[in-house]
């Protein structure tokens, strides 16, 4: 089974204290997801960002088609990190790192997805012919999403790549 990962870069014009207000409340997540998704939170948004939370969502990848998301808080550490890892959901392997670090005039917001398809050979030619165009779609909404609530520095290019590690 391959492993590919996802890498995002976004500088945005905000303190550390906003990003980790507007990125650890899950939320969020809802603004910055395309509707086309059909991202719902079922439970465990209520409470503040802590290891151990557990939360569901539902999502549609493709239409027609909507599951069942749940995903644990493993990690955080307040202003600067936190991971999330998925433990129900559509793929064999989802671990998402989210780091913010101060820069000149604001902050740097990196993402590393690491992530696994099920499904052997099928779930590779999926990886080809959308699932890697998908995520792309989703973080572009969302780069530009967060530019619109946020703005951005000093037009800096924001970085994103996934590749098969």
């Amino acid at each position: 089974m391959q492993l590919y990962q996802l890498r995002s870069q976004q500088t945005l014009p905000i303190s550390r204290e906003v990003a980790w207000e507007f990125l650890s409340d899950p939320a969020n997540l809802k603004n910055i997801t395309p509707s086309s998704m059909g991202f719902h939170i079922l439970s465990g948004a209520d409470k503040e960002m802590f290891p151990g939370q557990i939360i569901q969502y539902t999502v549609s990848p493709f239409k027609g088609y909507t599951t069942r998301w749940v995903t644990e808080i493993t990690h955080v550490q307040e202003g600067y990190y936190f991971v999330d890892e998925q433990r129900f959901g559509p793929y064999a392997l989802w671990h998402h790192k989210h780091f913010i670090k101060e820069t000149n005039g604001g902050i740097i917001m990196e993402d590393i997805i690491d992530y696994k398809i099920p499904f052997g050979i099928f779930g590779q030619l999926a990886q080809v012919l959308f699932i890697k165009k998908q995520l792309t779609t989703i973080f572009k909404f969302r780069e530009n999403k967060l530019k619109e609530l946020f703005g951005q520095i000093d037009n800096r290019p924001n970085e994103l790549e996934i590749k098969a590690i």
